[in-house]
């Protein structure tokens, strides 16, 4: 009883990474065979970001006990790892954050390898050594899409929709916005997620569950309209935009055009 309530409590997220503790305490800790977490599954228990991503759970297993069997659910990937390549979470052994950003963004799309990314440099990951990879692995399945989200990806996305909403408007030929832009009112400073200043016009995006956000949600929409109002009686005009618009091109076009007067 206690164990379902506790699980009924948790996010999906959550979710996936108890999942994978029991699947460490059963199977890692006393395996000989030296597997590590990895990819999304280290990921997740690294507490990185992920975008319409698997839900297998990925280890790395030392050539020898490559052809072994493993669950359905498991996928396990023979490889050898530097010692600097691996770490410990609760007890668990996992990929290092850089190896993990590497190992991901290699198997992954463009755009969720850059909802990745975003987050990850936010947290501390190494864009100088990830560069430096991308040139090591020239030619290596996944570089090119690993290249292309890097050059574009940034620390200062605080959501993974903040994310591919700015991806959309790049896409969508757009003036670069601000990020993070700040402005003050008599209540205090307030940030917008997108701005252009010179055109007084911004983007928030709506049902983002920041990465750092954890109030209550009646106490978030209060606060939000409570600043809009601040900001739009300074003549700001503000579009929100919700995730169906990310998937909506033709719609979102025609929105951000009629608010940057395009």
């Amino acid at each position: 009883m206690v164990r379902g309530a506790f699980w009924n409590e948790l996010s999906d997220d959550g979710r996936e990474r108890a999942r994978l503790a029991a699947y460490g305490r059963r199977t890692i800790v006393a395996s000989a065979d030296g597997l590590t977490f990895s990819h999304t599954s280290a990921a997740r228990l690294h507490r990185l970001s992920l975008w319409d991503a698997d839900r297998l759970i990925h280890v790395i297993i030392p050539y020898h006990a490559a052809k072994g069997s493993h669950a359905t659910d498991v996928r396990a990937h023979a490889g050898s790892l530097l010692p600097g390549d691996r770490m410990e979470i609760d007890g668990l052994p996992v990929t290092s954050l850089d190896r993990t950003i590497l190992d991901c963004a290699l198997m992954m799309s463009y755009r969720q390898g850059l909802v990745l990314l975003d987050h990850a440099l936010r947290v501390g990951g190494n864009r100088q050594w990830l560069e430096l990879e991308c040139v090591r692995l020239v030619g290596v399945r996944g570089v090119t899409a690993f290249r292309r989200a890097l050059a574009f990806a940034g620390p200062l996305s605080e959501s993974a929709g903040e994310t591919l909403a700015r991806d959309a408007i790049a896409k969508l030929g757009f003036p670069e916005p601000v990020l993070q832009f700040q402005v003050k009112t008599h209540r205090g400073a307030n940030r917008f997620d997108f701005a252009w200043p010179d055109r007084r016009a911004a983007v928030e995006f709506d049902g983002k569950s920041k990465y750092f956000d954890y109030k209550p949600t009646a106490e978030v929409i209060f606060e939000e309209r409570r600043r809009e109002k601040l900001l739009t009686e300074q003549g700001w005009r503000i579009l929100r935009i919700e995730w169906k618009d990310l998937f909506d091109e033709r719609g979102l076009k025609v929105r951000l055009l009629r608010l940057l007067g395009g």
